[in-house]
Order: structure tokens, then C-alpha cells, then sequence
């Protein structure tokens, strides 16, 4: 197969070291082979909304055939929400509030349908990008995941969800000594989850990311783990469920997509699998 879309691009607008402009992003994107593109600046909580107001503007600015506007919005919860209303945070929040709400919380995404009208936003990737407060103990976290994938599954804002079992290796060193919540066995995920989570993004008509720098090319996860990765592909292929292309680009666009795609293309998914606006 070849890779000709990638729906997972940010700017400098996001909060994350990101650092290319947009006008890097249409000029260099288009010379590595990709028709097909998409800018998706982060949104974790309405702190980031100028952010994407500013990213609407330079999009505006640089428009190209072939390129679309989006965002990947995390999924929070309605208590950092409601925190945040009432200016209970620390201004510097661009993350939302990560700590100190209440266990298993009630889930949102902070954007609305007035939003996505006045911003122009043509699709939107959901992601879950961290615990919902719970204790970081394994069985725990994979059923706080499943419940976060799910609720992205779901909700009828969501296009596309990203990079499903990726956990930042930001938490994975930093915060506990090496903790490795599936990346030893990513069998230690119940199975009965993988087909739950199937069945609802069938029935609801979701895609699924394939994450190539988060988790196909990421030289921090171990090879065995991509591997068992590739074979839950596999699986959610079986279930004839679609899939979208995200090179998650922050810093530069220096991907191999020859490699990407012989990867990609060893789970049986074909370009006919692959999802891409007209």
C-alpha cells in the first residue's frame, strides 16, 4: 500500500513543543507524497480555545487543494470542566486539570456544536491522552482506557479516534520508576475489550488512528509490543472497520512512509481501508 493521507498534523498553535507553522506544514507535507492532510491542533479544555482560534486563522491564510481543518480533542472530565468555569485552576492549565478530581469522573470533550459552526472544523480526532484520577495500578488503568476509548467512541462529535492503548512514555518514566502498564504484554488487555470496543466503533461508524509516530514508528515502544499492536490491526480489520492515517507530526515532518506502510500493510489493511475526505 501506499500512504497518501495523514489526518494527525499540528502546528505551532498546539501546546505540546510543537513548532512547525502552517505555511511549513503546506509546502513540505505535499513533497513527501500525501494528497490528502489535515491540520488537528490539541483542545484539551476551553484554556486552548484561542489556540485553535489562531490556527483557524493561519489555515485560512495557507489553504491548499487537498488540505482540511480539524482538532484532536481530548477526552477530559465534566469535573475539570466545571472546575475551570469557575476559575478554580492554575492559569497556566493548558493541559486541563490532571490531578485531584474524582475517580472513574464523568467524561466530556470541551468543544461544542457552535464551536465546530464558527470554527470551521471539518472533523475531529479524540483522543485519550492520560488517567481520569485513578490509582495507577495496571487493571485499573486498562479499564479507565477502555472506558475513555469508549466514551470517544460514542460521542457524535468524534470523527476519528487516536492512537487507541498509546500511554505517553512521559508517564511512563518520569512519574513510575519505569512503569509499564501493557507495553510488556499487550495480551494483558482482555480480549472481550477489544470486541467490545469494536463492536461499538462499527455500530457508531467511528475510525480508527493508525499513530505512526506515537506508536508505529516510536522508537520507545518495545518491538514485541508492535507487534501484538499490528495484530489488534489485524483484528479490528476482521471487523471491516476503517482506518485513518496520522503521522501526529509535531516538530518536523521527517517520516519514513515506505517503512509506515510495508508495517501497516503487513495487518492485511489495504489502501480500500484507509478513510480520506474528498
Amino acid at each position: 500500500m501506499n500512504i497518501e493521507s495523514d489526518w494527525h498534523i499540528h502546528s505551532h498553535h498546539s501546546w505540546d513543543c510543537t513548532s512547525m507553522s502552517i505555511a511549513e506544514i503546506v509546502k513540505i507535507v505535499p513533497s513527501k507524497g500525501i494528497k490528502k492532510f489535515g491540520i488537528t491542533d490539541h483542545i484539551n479544555t476551553r484554556i486552548n480555545m484561542p489556540d485553535i482560534e489562531a490556527s483557524r486563522k493561519e489555515f485560512l491564510k495557507n489553504r491548499v487543494s487537498g488540505f482540511h481543518f480539524g482538532v484532536e480533542a481530548s477526552c477530559v472530565s465534566m469535573w475539570e470542566i466545571e472546575q475551570i468555569k469557575k476559575g478554580v485552576y492554575d492559569k497556566k492549565a493548558i493541559k486541563g486539570i490532571r490531578e485531584g478530581g474524582p475517580p472513574w469522573a464523568d467524561m466530556a470533550v470541551d468543544i461544542t456544536s457552535k464551536d465546530i459552526e464558527k470554527l470551521g472544523i471539518e472533523y475531529i480526532i479524540g483522543g485519550t491522552h492520560w488517567p481520569l484520577y485513578v490509582n495507577w495500578e495496571r487493571n485499573t488503568l486498562i479499564k479507565d482506557y477502555h472506558r475513555q476509548n469508549m466514551f470517544l467512541a460514542t460521542h457524535p462529535f468524534i470523527t476519528i479516534i487516536a492512537h487507541p492503548w498509546w500511554f505517553s512514555t512521559e508517564y511512563w518514566g518520569r512519574y513510575v520508576n519505569k512503569f509499564e502498564p501493557w507495553f510488556n504484554n499487550f495480551g494483558v488487555i482482555p480480549r472481550s475489550m477489544h470486541q467490545e470496543f469494536a463492536d461499538v466503533v462499527s455500530k457508531n461508524k467511528k475510525i480508527i488512528e493508525i499513530n505512526l509516530h506515537a506508536i508505529i514508528l516510536n522508537p520507545e515502544y518495545p518491538e514485541h509490543f508492535k507487534k501484538q499492536y499490528l495484530d489488534y490491526l489485524s483484528f479490528l480489520k476482521e471487523k471491516n472497520i476503517k482506518f485513518a492515517i496520522g503521522s501526529d507530526a509535531h516538530q518536523s515532518y521527517n517520516f519514513d512512509f515506505e517503512k509506515a506502510a510495508d508495517i501497516i500493510g503487513s495487518t492485511g489493511i489495504t489502501e480500500n481501508d484507509i478513510f480520506r475526505i474528498s
